[in-house]
């Protein structure tokens, strides 16, 4: 190991260590004494309630654990979102849990807060997996009701896809395990079953206040939405639980019952491990986004056995394009070479840039991949297309709008991983979030942007400059170098991860070590789905 290896696993090791620090703190969700109080009505919390209905010794994934971070401080903030969602078994089958923190705001939904619920309903019809509701909201977060309220992504969205969902014959279960009011009211009796805790869980469209103020009638919570009432009197659920575990149990025993989905198909054997260390990639990748590495010494620390075949190898090699398998799974991977790599014409091309060749190399592979049937996977660390008269003049907006058309029109399941930079139109033609992968994550050492923050910061201080100038204002060395830094700052937290994962432009921030885990499960709810159209790239320029 030399010092570079050491000096970057130090620097990685503590971005990993920042990351379990914060989600320590984001699973408080709304703070240990709300949690406290929580308990004392005999309830568990959202976590609490998934960790019991999953199956123990199976693997599970977080969906937008840090949604929200930063976000809403003026409103006391919104851990998590204020909703816990996890793909997981529920007796032996793969599906989606959704739950309401309610510690965080009585669960009330902010804006961010039905951007991840639809998420979740999305996750669930791509890749036509069971998605169970826990419900306990007080509905949407009235401070910022125009935000989240009428417009086609906002609230309403939830119950249109309720009904998608069931004409797709994809299972949904709610179990509603503390306030289910108003507009909400509509999820749980949207889906196929309901189940309702006695005493603790109720649903109505006016709770006993408004009822009293609108219509003057005067009436109880329990007597006019509990659980006896909707189990008993309207016929609105369909179970009725004496508390949260009986709950649980009683969707267990449900989704136990539901029998086997036509499969996708994909390509599976036996799961072999990587044949080197996998912990050796926090030693690989470097401090400095900067800075150049070979993404073959990654790759052959997430396939199975260290194995990969290249496909044209010796051609547009700031791309990499290889077949593997990761935990049994048949993949083709798209990964952008972060070295400095020579042509046969003895030219050098800059890793982790997009060419002409490269961009050409990886469409006929993803092409290639829709042919056979191979779910595809992108490992991302790009700073964008190649620029200049020579880029230009041999038709790169050409051969990058051929890649881009490729993965828009691919129907294999799409996974993206962002281990590095994910900048500019790069980001796009490596399949970020506008191109639909069916689920996409980034390291802790990943930054998403326009460009990098460095770079923008010269063009921003350029514009803040010429105004001032304008203005008649002398701009000293000093004050240039203090206008910079500030620009800088600003636009370095906005490509952090973090910044990209509160907004779920990523569906997680992960250690890479749990990226085959990731992919895996990815392609394990994506083989639920069987593909309906062939792939088809349109009218494209040659």
């Amino acid at each position: 190991m030399d010092i570079d290896f050491n000096k970057n696993e130090d620097y990685n090791k503590l971005l990993l260590s920042d990351l379990r620090n914060r989600f320590a703190q984001v699973k408080l969700g709304g703070g240990q004494k709300r949690i406290d109080k929580h308990h004392e009505k005999g309830k568990l919390t959202a976590r609490e309630r998934i960790d019991y209905l999953l199956d123990k010794k199976r693997k599970s994934i977080e969906i937008g654990a840090f949604v929200g971070d930063g976000m809403y401080e003026e409103h006391g903030g919104c851990p998590s979102g204020g909703v816990v969602i996890k793909m997981g078994y529920v007796s032996g089958k793969q599906c989606i849990v959704v739950a309401n923190d309610a510690t965080v705001k009585a669960g009330a939904w902010f804006p961010i807060t039905g951007k991840k619920n639809l998420r979740a309903q999305e996750i669930a019809i791509e890749n036509k997996l069971p998605i169970i509701y826990l419900v306990d909201s007080a509905g949407v977060y009235l401070p910022l009701q125009d935000e989240i309220f009428p417009d086609k992504e906002h609230f309403g969205r939830i119950f249109r896809n309720n009904a998608i969902m069931s004409s797709m014959g994809i299972t949904q279960i709610a179990a509603v395990m503390g306030s289910c009011v108003a507009g909400g009211a509509y999820l749980p009796i949207m889906s196929d079953e309901a189940l309702i805790v006695d005493k603790t869980g109720s649903i109505f469209l006016a709770g006993s206040y408004l009822v009293k103020a609108a219509i003057g009638e005067t009436i109880d919570n329990e007597t006019l939405g509990g659980a006896t009432t909707h189990c008993e009197v309207s016929g609105v659920t369909d179970y009725k639980a004496k508390d949260d575990k009986d709950a649980l149990d009683t969707i267990k025993r449900l989704i136990d019952k539901i029998g086997d989905y036509d499969k996708a198909g994909f390509n599976r054997v036996e799961a072999k491990k990587p044949k080197e260390n996998p912990e050796d990639i926090y030693g690989i990748l470097p401090k400095s986004r900067a800075d150049q590495y070979n993404m073959l010494d990654i790759i052959s620390r997430l396939v199975d056995n260290g194995e990969y075949d290249e496909y044209k190898k010796g051609y547009g090699q700031t791309i990499i394009t290889a077949y593997a398998r990761i935990d049994g799974w048949a993949v083709g991977i798209v990964a952008n070479q972060r070295k400095l790599v020579k042509t046969k014409k003895g030219e050098m091309q800059f890793g982790g840039v997009i060419y002409n060749d490269s961009a050409d190399k990886a469409t006929r592979f993803i092409a290639n991949c829709n042919q056979k049937k191979i779910p595809l996977v992108f490992l991302q660390d790009v700073t964008g297309f190649m620029v200049g008269s020579k880029s230009e003049h041999g038709g790169i907006i050409k051969d990058g709008a051929k890649m881009v058309n490729a993965v828009s029109n691919s129907v294999v399941p799409k996974f993206t991983i962002i281990i590095g930079n994910s900048y500019g139109a790069g980001n796009y033609a490596m399949c970020g979030k506008a191109y639909d992968p069916r689920l996409i994550v980034a390291w802790p050492s990943a930054e998403l942007a326009v460009m990098s923050g460095n770079s923008a910061a010269k063009v921003l201080l350029q514009i803040e400059k010429a105004s001032l100038l304008k203005k008649g204002e002398k701009i000293t060395p000093e004050k240039e170098e203090e206008l910079f830094s500030k620009i800088k700052n600003r636009y370095d937290n906005q490509v952090s991860p973090y910044y990209a994962a509160s907004r779920l432009w990523t569906d997680a921030i992960i250690d890479p070590l749990d990226t085959r885990t990731w992919i895996s499960m990815g392609i394990e709810a994506a083989n639920h789905a069987p593909i309906e159209k062939p792939f088809n790239m349109g009218v494209l320029q040659v």
